[in-house]
């Protein structure tokens, strides 16, 4: 028998929490608070800092400036949060001195409302090349005939149409320096990360006690997204799998109705001050079988060796390979063959969901202290259903450290 969401939630009495489900009907989120009031946001003088670190890196690799577009990069050297657009709004980080924007003249007053250090900013009207003000600015502190580097993300027609007007300079890839800051998290960083895994949690025991019989990944998917803001964050995906579909990794477009003895495989993170978390549950809705046991067992047990195996100087692509021997001994795979486990181990996590460095074979990064990396093993087997147990860790000059504890078992999949 199908479950109506709203008529589920209406009526209940919350704790000064309101949650809106669509439309005009309104609810509140039983029992929650907000669980973000340590949440410290980044301050100015650790933005410089990292400025700092991104020009030392600048200077061992001989560059003499990189340009960055809108987006997690340019916030977390500047505090600027902004949109990409045609109209190109751009950082440029030079070897030494002070930062430059660029951005179109109607849009400065609100850049400049997230500009959390000191930076030259130079305007272009819509008649003007967004380029010449980057150029110049470049050319008047003897800069442009250097080796310029762009971060990766940049789109070519910005890179391009600089390089344009700077027919000496030598472009080449900035992402080493980037990848050098923003790989390395500060405890502040991890902080807020602690706090958003804290959030997704909370809400993931919140909306487990809700599922019902017959509801759909968009009802349970609703539940979470409404807990996760009324417990403080931002929720960024809540991605609901049931029966069959859990085998495939991002879902599919068949119908989904909870039964009894089904699996539901759920993929959910948050942001606090623009850190995220991103935690994978699986649980089955009634008694589960003995082969939805023995799965979530042996991916769970995967997880656990992942955890193991990711210690200080490791390269990154061996904590993938030991979990993919131990899959094949079971008869998995090989390798990413079904049914088995079709996707790397884990990827970096940060301001963005996935960030280099990633748990895949091949990888040779070594993994280092401030290193931030989901731990994700599922086993998926198409006709049938999938387990993906999530959590990100920490890594330590001791080794690697849990943002959330894993799942217990699949009895008390939520802790």
């Amino acid at each position: 028998m199908g479950v109506n969401r709203r008529a589920m939630l209406a009526g209940v009495t919350g704790l000064g929490v309101s949650a809106v489900l669509g439309g005009a009907a309104g609810a509140q989120v039983e029992g929650l608070s907000r669980i973000t009031g340590a949440a410290v946001p980044i301050a100015p003088a650790e933005r410089l800092a990292r400025v700092a670190k991104a020009q030392a890196l600048m200077k061992a690799q001989g560059l003499s400036a990189v340009v960055i577009e809108p987006g997690a990069s340019m916030t977390y050297f500047t505090g600027v949060q902004w949109r990409r657009s045609e109209r190109v709004t751009a950082l440029v980080i030079p070897v030494e001195g002070e930062l430059l924007i660029v951005t179109p003249h109607f849009e400065e007053p609100s850049v400049r409302e997230s500009l959390a250090v000191p930076a030259d900013i130079r305007v272009w009207q819509e008649d003007e090349d967004p380029a010449a003000p980057m150029a110049g600015w470049l050319k008047a502190r003897r800069l442009a005939g250097g080796r310029i580097g762009v971060e990766e993300t940049v789109r070519y027609f910005v890179s391009d149409g600089l390089a344009r007007r700077l027919p000496d300079a030598r472009f080449t890839s900035g992402s080493a320096v980037v990848r050098g800051c923003r790989m390395i998290k500060s405890p502040a960083e991890i902080a807020l990360m602690e706090i958003a895994a804290q959030v997704t949690v909370a809400a993931y025991r919140y909306t487990h006690s809700k599922v019902e019989l017959g509801m759909t990944p968009a009802d349970i998917g609703a539940i979470m997204s409404k807990a996760t803001a009324a417990l403080g964050g931002k929720p960024e995906f809540s991605m609901v799998l049931i029966g069959e579909a859990a085998a495939y990794p991002h879902g599919t477009r068949q119908r989904q109705v909870l039964r009894e003895r089904e699996v539901v495989l759920m993929d959910c993170g948050c942001t606090v001050e623009g850190y995220q978390a991103d935690i994978s549950r699986t649980f089955v809705f009634g008694e589960p079988t003995a082969e939805q046991r023995k799965v979530w067992n042996q991916v769970a047990r995967g997880q656990q060796i992942a955890f193991e195996t990711a210690q200080v100087g490791t390269p990154a692509g061996a904590v993938d390979d030991a979990v993919r021997r131990y899959y094949e001994s079971l008869g998995y795979g090989p390798r990413y063959g079904l049914p088995g486990l079709s996707h790397r181990t884990g990827h970096g996590i940060g301001m963005e969901g996935h960030e280099p460095v990633n748990f895949v074979h091949g990888e040779a990064t070594k993994l280092a202290p401030g290193m931030c990396l989901s731990n994700e093993p599922g086993l998926y087997l198409p006709g049938k259903f999938g387990v993906r147990l999530e959590d990100c860790i920490h890594m330590t000059a001791q080794g690697p450290r849990w943002f959330s504890k894993p799942a217990a078992s699949i009895d008390d999949p939520m802790g």
